[in-house]
């Protein structure tokens, strides 16, 4: 019978409970990250901490992975998640608020109420004042989504019940999404066919190399007049001078972000956020579950779901003798070394799957006998080999 092993997991911020209580019995909370096979974060800084020699994992609980450093992780054969989806609705309800704050004053109106809440002749004064707080209804108007993953598809897909016209571009469009969406979306053959016809933008991309300032001044210039721009996703997305520039000529509207900066908090015709995306009960409860989950699953298994540096591999539960997985680099001739290695050591591979993902690979193993023990030591030894894990073994 395959034992399981006892494991620790170091939180780096508050996780909700019922993601917690989804590991199994002999899995424990650590306060002490130097004894963690997994770490469980959600927006902490890590790019200057230390790993342990010990860690194998380290689940987001959220999309965004900017605050992990992937290349070093993926080094040191330390696997990422993330948890895509999990929050995608708690997203989607803010940006259709985020939709109404741009058409309709409602901020400035509510200002006026709190500024004259003095006056006893206030509900007549607002009858007055109202007209300035006017605005236009969304219905009938166009919104173009950039990014039509798990959030915009939603976002698209809400848009559309309220009766605006919806365009939306996407280059990597996966299937899953593509099913989701409603056919009334128009997809778009370019970012700049949206900019062309759309009314409101709203951005759903990940903060990579490529895409910090994809909202630039010429892409502004090519925005209709009077654009609104609504960016949940990350504010490196957008040149927040240019947008600066761009929203005192009036060419920019209105600009609703999730994310105050030293520029975006002084930006004038804006209205910004203290990152509340993700900020529901549903939301965090979502993205803790899911995280321990797939942390658990690899830790136990070897099984990658959602990671951001690895690929996804699912080989279900060990049944044979042993199990072990390989990260390496993807380069030549690493699958016939480690198959080599099991077959001059009279170890029969039961069952075998090895996929890629950009510049690294992941192995794994089901073995019919007792390995010897320095097994690890000796697959190390491997050119390309950056990790090897004993996942299970039959006592």
């Amino acid at each position: 019978m395959l034992a399981p092993k006892e494991r620790k997991i170091f939180c780096m911020n508050n996780i909700a409970r019922v993601g917690l209580d989804k590991f199994r019995k002999g899995y424990e909370i650590t306060e002490n990250m130097n004894e963690a096979a997994g770490i469980l974060v959600r927006s902490a800084d890590m790019h200057t901490i230390e790993f342990p020699e010990g860690l194998r994992a380290v689940a987001r609980a959220g999309a965004g992975v900017n605050n992990i450093p992937i290349e070093r992780c993926s080094e040191k054969g330390i696997v990422v998640f993330n948890t895509p989806g999990a929050n995608a609705n708690s997203v989607k309800e803010l940006v259709i608020a985020g939709l109404l704050l741009a058409s309709r004053d409602i901020y400035g109106g509510i200002k006026w109420v709190k500024e004259n809440a003095d006056k006893s002749d206030i509900s007549k004064l607002a009858e007055k004042s109202k007209k300035n707080f006017a605005g236009h209804e969304i219905e009938g108007r166009t919104l173009g989504v950039i990014g039509l993953g798990a959030i915009g598809v939603k976002v698209a897909n809400a848009a559309v019940s309220l009766g605006m016209n919806v365009t939306g571009y996407d280059p990597y469009l996966s299937v899953k999404s593509a099913w989701m969406l409603s056919p009334m979306v128009k997809h778009s053959d370019s970012p700049e066919e949206v900019y062309a016809q759309s009314d409101y933008v709203t951005i759903h991309v990940p903060a990579m190399e490529s895409t910090k300032g994809m909202i630039n001044a010429e892409v502004i210039s090519h925005m209709k007049p009077g654009i609104k721009i609504l960016n949940f996703a990350r504010d490196v997305l957008v040149d927040e001078d240019a947008l600066r520039e761009a929203l005192m000529t009036g060419h920019v509207a209105k600009y609703i972000s999730d994310f105050p900066n030293a520029i975006s908090a002084n930006l004038p015709n804006a209205i910004v956020l203290p990152h509340l995306g993700a900020s529901t009960e549903e939301a965090e409860d979502n993205c803790a579950i899911m995280a321990a989950v797939q942390l658990q699953d690899y830790l136990d298994n070897g099984n990658i779901t959602n990671s951001v540096n690895y690929p996804e591999l699912n080989a279900g539960v060990c049944g044979a003798e042993a199990r072990v997985a390989i990260l390496h680099r993807n380069i030549p001739n690493m699958l016939s070394q480690i198959t080599s290695f099991f077959g001059n050591n009279n170890l029969n591979i039961e069952h075998l799957l090895n996929k890629a993902r950009g510049s690294y690979a992941y192995t794994l193993l089901d073995i019919s006998h007792k390995m010897p023990d320095d097994t690890t030591e000796r697959l190390r030894e491997i050119n390309g080999v950056l990790r090897v894990r004993r996942v299970k073994e039959k006592n």
